[in-house]
């Protein structure tokens, strides 16, 4: 099914006085406009917007696979927030965007009739990508992607040795990096989607049925990035717990608090020496929130990582246990797919899962490569143009060169005298300020059947975020089943990783959003409330790992000082709240005081197994009625 936008429109909003919204073109009001709560809930800083966004590579996936439903995806800047949409693969198409601060257009077929003919090709080709793509990661794209980094890395390593114009050089070399590790990520999805296209096909085959528990358990790695890096923090656990001068400093509920303290001996100083910031340079090139470049990298602070070490300590984290226990079940599930099973079958079945078990890690490790990684790399680079231009004294603080346009920083570096850069700092800083104060909609524009089909908008919690009642009772607010189960706790709001300390074992995330580095978390909670999300997003998929229960998509400021008293979910009964008796929570509040004691009841939804839901099938697929949309509820 192609997108369209002659069809019927099954709801519009075009802007109002609490929402408004400029529009280019009429035909910019017909596309279906989504808010990007998934990766960038925050308003957006100027350089990321024109130089860092993920969906600036998605004309490549769309051309390289040949899909009939999509030729390329854009964005829209509304009131500071990030929307985007998918474009049709339409000839004649015309919606003015920009990338690289220069205006430009989407790309669109030439012959009216591509959509109709070009699913054949890619349906032939998914399955190589399904059968290839994990020996052409190993081989081929983490080595590329790893001498990327290394490049780099050692230009940084010598930033001080360099002029602000080699530095300029390294931010093109670093946009050429970002740009290139982004296609692979695109690659990678595809094959993702072939691989559980394949398993699923071959178990209903062999079967008579999709087993989605089975699938979920099937779809976990033991053996990857992510699982590297909480070895590490383990292994610095397991130092500290037989240290009798590192022990006690430790014991500080706060990495604030232990930090100075650490600085402050001879034995603190050769830890962090030895222990945290060889961990900082392997692991750190990510941010609290990974797509953008304003926010800190943990690279360059090394708070975060004491907090996570701290939190293993208290915890007393068994590392050894939990990942013998994730490859014990991983085993079992290998085991229960292939059960009565023989000949053929058997060997089938064997086939596809085996492809299936080597892409699994590949979840994490793209994270790491790309979605962590790259854009942590150009912010360095960023901020060591920063550092010169402070330096000439034309700047404040190093990392205000985010609040540049491109083109405008790069114009400032050529020649700083010709515009104060203070002045565009300012005015930067006061936009994102205004805009925050602003609770963005789920989406703009119009909505039409094949556009909310669109396979990857389930991972922002649609087409649920627009089927559910659109009538709010008072006092309650609906969310999207994530996960379920029943628990009653404190519920703390957490707005970023500075108040992660101020969530304690045993309580419930109340948030806007989560990613993988939020991951660190979800070991002493017991529920989790977010904003944004859908049940294939990063919050409802990684309770689900963790076997607690999730409510996503509240699509209400949740993260921005709402408190819970009572919620709930499943089908046909969206969650609710009850005001907590405290009120709502005002930005800046101390974590201390945002946290009321409530009920998370959470059954399932879909009537189906509580690890997974069923993704809305996305109409008739390339061959047959499969479902490609489906990789995503567990690979993104």
């Amino acid at each position: 099914m192609a997108l369209a936008l002659n069809e019927e429109i099954l709801g519009q909003f075009l802007g109002d006085e609490s929402f408004p919204v400029e529009w280019s073109s009429e035909t910019e009001k017909e596309l279906f406009w989504v808010y990007d709560d998934l990766h960038c809930p925050k308003p957006l800083s100027p350089m990321y917007e024109d130089i860092g966004g993920w969906w600036l590579s998605c004309d490549h996936m769309f051309r390289r696979f040949g899909t009939p439903f999509a030729t390329d995806w854009i964005y829209k800047k509304i009131n500071g927030y990030l929307y985007t949409a998918a474009i049709p693969a339409m000839a004649g198409l015309d919606v003015p965007t920009q990338e690289y601060n220069y205006v430009t257009h989407p790309i669109v077929p030439e012959d009216a009739g591509y959509a109709g003919g070009i699913g054949a090709y890619l349906g032939t080709v998914l399955p190589v990508y399904g059968l290839k793509f994990t020996d052409w990661w190993r081989t081929r794209f983490v080595p590329e992607m790893q001498r990327n980094f290394d490049y780099i890395e050692g230009m940084l390593d010598q930033k001080d040795q360099l002029s602000l114009a080699e530095v300029a050089v390294l931010l093109e070399d670093a946009i050429d990096m970002h740009d290139r590790h982004w296609k692979i990520h695109w690659m990678l999805n595809f094959a993702q989607l072939s691989a559980t296209l394949n398993l699923r096909a071959v178990m209903e085959k062999t079967h008579g049925k999709v087993d989605e528990v089975l699938l979920g358990r099937l779809q976990n790695s033991a053996d990857d990035r992510n699982w590297d890096k909480i070895k590490a923090i383990w292994t610095m656990k397991e130092e500290i717990k037989a240290d009798a001068e590192l022990a006690p400093i430790f014991a500080a509920p706060a990495a604030t608090a232990i930090v100075p303290a650490l600085k402050a001996s001879e034995r603190g100083r050769r830890f962090i020496d030895e222990r945290i910031v060889p961990y900082q340079k392997e692991f750190g090139w990510h941010a609290v929130w990974s797509h953008e470049f304003i926010y800190t990298s943990f690279r360059e602070d090394m708070v975060p990582v004491v907090q996570l070490v701290r939190d293993q300590v208290a915890s007393d984290y068994d590392y050894p246990a939990a990942i013998a226990k994730l490859r014990a079940d991983i085993d079992g599930a290998a085991k229960d797919i292939l059960a009565g099973l023989e000949g053929e079958a058997l060997e089938e079945m064997r086939a596809a899962n085996e492809i299936n078990l080597r892409m699994a890690p590949l979840t994490p490790d793209h994270h790491f490569y790309i979605d962590q990684g790259a854009n942590a790399h150009v912010r360095l680079v960023l901020v060591a143009i920063g550092e010169k231009l402070v330096a000439q004294g034309v700047l404040d603080a190093p990392d205000d060169v985010v609040l540049f346009r491109y083109n405008q920083l790069r114009a400032f570096i050529g020649n700083p005298a010709s515009m104060d850069g203070r002045a565009i700092v300012a005015e930067a800083k006061a936009k994102r300020a205004e805009a925050e104060k602003l609770q963005p909609r789920d989406w703009v524009g119009s909505v039409t059947k094949s556009q909310l089909a669109f396979p990857y908008l389930n991972l922002w919690g649609f087409p649920d975020k627009f089927t559910r009642s659109q009538v709010q009772v008072h006092g309650q607010v609906s969310g999207i089943a994530g996960s379920p189960g029943v628990v009653e706790g404190v519920a703390r709001v957490v707005m970023s990783e500075a108040e992660f300390d101020g969530l304690m074992e045993g309580e419930i995330l109340v948030c806007q959003m989560t990613n993988p580095a939020w991951q660190v978390l979800y070991g002493k909670i017991i529920a989790v409330v977010t904003d944004a999300g859908g049940t294939v997003s990063h919050p409802a998929v990684l309770a689900r790992e963790y076997g607690i229960p999730a409510v996503v998509g509240t699509s209400v400021g949740l993260g921005l000082g709402f408190l819970f008293g009572l919620v709930t979910g499943g089908r046909g009964k969206p969650a609710t709240r009850q005001p907590g008796p405290q009120g709502s929570r005002k930005p800046g509040q101390c974590a201390e005081r945002a946290a009321a004691r409530v009920r998370v009841q959470f059954r399932n939804r879909c009537g189906r197994s509580p690890h997974r839901c069923r993704i809305p099938e996305y109409g008739r697929r390339w061959r047959g009625d499969t479902h490609p949309d489906r990789h995503l509820r567990h690979r993104h």
